[in-house]
């Protein structure tokens, strides 16, 4: 799907999303339906029982006090009724006692039961929601901002938490209060109910017209914590370039200005809710005072207007009390208007990230990868991203079992993207990759990325102990495994000097390590998973000498009757390798063995002069290549 005049993948799908509050109800309630039913049923009884005490009251004042009516109460069999006036007015106290005891224990029950019914499909959204982006290919995160995603397991999530906790909930209350308001209005005087309840209409026209104007400014708003999210991300992520660049104050203005237009999105949305919820007490406290009017009127000087009958002190009472329950409610509308407006733009976000289709997925019947012998072979491959750049063009690589051939080039040559396409985290656009003769697109994910060892420059340890790192892929593993991997790794030394040894925290990403024990830690992870085959995309790259040696050793030990492919910069890592590939603009221009591509004297030979000192500088046309090729990337 083209992604037009939409920044990404997600904002398109997105925008495409229709009902997503119902869509997510249907797919996640009937899982917690039991919590659900009892929520509901609970909140139906609880709120009912808000109906009884003014009921019974404007009874008990019409037949004990004014005695101007007989005893009775609704849905009470008359037979139950005591005849005796004083016994009339116990059996009134002990009906509203009992009214307001079960009500208590009913919210209990509502409540117990509608937040586990809301905190689980909370939980389940977000669980589905995380395993969803696992299974996404790199080119959405290529395209997607961190804190935009966090966004949505955060923010989105919890805002839709609130919905079905609290939303639904008040939801019931107001129809249930409504409704047997309305019928009791009704019941007792007709005429005078339909003044009361003619401020219905106006709440809905009302309601409708706001909930109209509200929506967009409640997408804008979640969009704008989607960037601050960012912001803030990047900002904690770089804090060394931060400090050592001394642009704590230029960090501060862009967090600044990300707040500002969370600030501004957010009074964009108060204001109009600040002028609706006034306006629904405005419409709802007239509708009040115009019944207390009228009524009095009626009580004391007879019908008014053109009102007809009588309207006892009782039923005088049971309206104001009655219509003083409504007109909270019916204000607490624009809380389940903010709520309900608020989750759908969260749940449009949910919704499109769930419909972003997972491009690199097993086929229907994978072949599975077993005896690997590690025969690599690139035929013809082709690879351009969704831009349409062409990364590499024909490619045709090949490593027999055991080999070790290492690819070589300029920076933005494609050797990168040579790496990624074995482990198939993104699919070629023409050719293919195999391995021992099975395309890599036809074989299960699991196998293929179990069977090669992947070691980058850029090491991600998670925050955990080093043993828990070293563990990470094969949890298994027993503690004289991962002791035995760490002295592989040549990294068994360092550990034992931590503080805590193997159970030292080693911190986010890493922080509490040098780049090179980070690096030998990772290399103790891939010695742990003893894959069949090794791919080194410039492992040594950003150490010293001394620690460049070190990890050299334990990956040539790694290496050793293992199919490996070197990624390089430092061609010294590389010299003694099977066969060398050197890669230009996304194309081979050159192969064979070190002393082979030495004596052709062309791009290899340049390179190595500059990198050992025997010549000053590439030729001037490499270099502007060169720098085109780093700026298109």
């Amino acid at each position: 799907m083209a992604t037009g005049e939409f920044d990404t993948e997600l904002d398109a799908y997105r925008e495409q999303v229709e009902r997503p509050l119902w869509r997510l109800f249907v797919a996640y309630a009937p899982e917690k339906a039991a919590w659900l039913t009892v929520g509901l049923v609970t909140s139906v009884l609880a709120y009912g029982t808000v109906l009884v005490a003014p009921i019974v009251l404007g009874t008990t004042i019409d037949a004990v006090f004014t005695q101007e009516s007989a005893y009775a109460l609704p849905l009470v069999p008359d037979a139950w009724l005591p005849i005796d006036r004083t016994a009339q007015f116990w059996f009134s106290t002990a009906v509203v006692a009992a009214a307001l005891l079960g009500g208590a224990l009913l919210q209990w029950v509502r409540g117990v039961a509608i937040n586990y019914f809301a905190h689980g499909v909370m939980y389940a959204i977000r669980v589905d929601a995380y395993e969803k982006m696992q299974r996404l290919d790199m080119t959405f995160f290529d395209n997607k901002e961190t804190g935009e995603v966090m966004s949505i397991l955060n923010n989105d999530t919890s805002s839709l938490e609130t919905f079905f906790d609290n939303a639904l909930g008040d939801s019931v209350r107001i129809g249930v209060i409504v409704g047997g308001v309305t019928t009791a209005l009704l019941y007792t005087n007709r005429q005078l109910a339909l003044v009361t309840l003619g401020a219905v209409p106006l709440l809905v026209g009302f309601t409708w017209w706001f909930m109209r104007v509200i929506e967009p400014r409640y997408t804008r708003h979640r969009e704008t914590i989607g960037d601050l999210n960012t912001r803030i991300e990047n900002g904690l992520s770089g804090i060394e370039l931060v400090k050592t660049t001394s642009t704590e104050d230029y960090e501060n203005e862009r967090v600044r200005g990300v707040s500002r237009d969370v600030f501004d999105a957010q009074m964009d949305v108060l204001k109009l809710s600040y002028f609706y919820r006034p306006g629904m007490e405005l419409i709802t406290g007239a509708a009040l005072l115009v019944t207390f009017v009228l009524g009095g009127l009626w009580v004391f000087s007879g019908p008014p207007l053109f009102f007809s009958g009588t309207l006892t002190t009782g039923d005088f009472v049971v309206f104001m009390l009655l219509t003083q329950r409504l007109t909270g409610p019916m204000a607490q509308l624009s809380n389940i208007v903010d709520w309900y407006e608020n989750a759908k733009a969260s749940g449009k976000r949910i919704c499109g990230l769930m419909d972003v289709p997972v491009r690199i997925e097993d086929r229907t019947d994978p072949v599975g990868l077993d005896d690997i012998e590690g025969h690599i072979e690139y035929d013809g491959v082709t690879f351009a991203y969704e831009d349409g750049e062409t990364v590499l063009d024909s490619v045709s690589i090949d490593a027999a079992p055991g080999e070790t051939v290492a690819i070589v080039g300029p920076t933005g040559a494609g050797k990168s993207t040579v790496a990624k396409l074995l482990l198939r985290l993104y699919d070629v656009s023409g050719g293919a990759v195999r391995i021992d003769g099975h395309d890599v697109r036809d074989v299960r994910l699991a196998d293929l990325r179990s069977s090669v060892g992947y070691v980058s420059q850029d090491t991600f340890l998670f925050d955990g102990t080093v043993a828990e790192n070293i563990r990470y892929g094969r949890f298994d593993a027993d503690r004289e495994a991962v002791l035995a991997a760490a002295e592989a790794a040549e990294a068994h030394e360092f550990i034992r000097s931590l503080p805590e040894g193997y159970d030292t925290r080693v911190g986010e990403r890493g922080v509490k390590l040098s780049g090179g024990q980070r690096q030998r830690v990772a290399i103790a992870r891939t010695v742990l998973q003893d894959p069949e085959i090794l791919l080194l995309d410039e492992a040594t790259s950003a150490v010293d000498t001394e620690t460049e040696y070190l990890i050299q050793r334990s990956l040539d030990r790694l290496a050793a009757d293992r199919t490996t492919l070197v990624i390089a910069h430092r061609l010294s890592t590389v010299k003694d390798a099977d066969r060398i590939v050197v890669l230009d603009e996304g194309r081979v221009v050159e192969r064979g063995t070190h002393e082979d591509l030495l004596a052709a004297d062309g791009l290899y030979a340049n390179l190595w002069g500059v990198q050992a000192g025997e010549i000053e500088s590439l030729p001037d046309e490499f270099l502007v290549r060169t720098a085109e090729s780093s700026a298109n990337h």
